[in-house]
């Protein structure tokens, strides 16, 4: 939904990414895991931008087939 948070879910993943290599180079395994954690949350707020995407699709399917209802039933009430 929001370009700016899948942005953010994005420099996240690339920043953990980043620092799970170079935990991996140096050998510092609170890096890598840092990172490796730095991706999986990136991971979640991505996830949660599909899921308010399709929420957001469905209650506008649902308005659409209100407004509908509401239409067909002023044309009853016109006949």
């Amino acid at each position: 939904m929001s370009t700016e948070d899948r942005a953010k879910a994005a420099a996240q993943n690339v920043e953990g990414k980043s620092q799970e290599v170079a935990g991996a180079v140096t050998g510092n395994t609170e890096d890598e895991a840092a990172g490796k954690a730095k991706q999986a949350a990136a991971n979640v707020r991505d996830g949660i931008e599909d899921a308010k995407d399709k929420i957001g699709d469905k209650a506008k399917e649902v308005g659409d087939k209100i407004s509908d209802g509401v239409d067909r039933a002023k044309e009853n009430l016109n006949k």
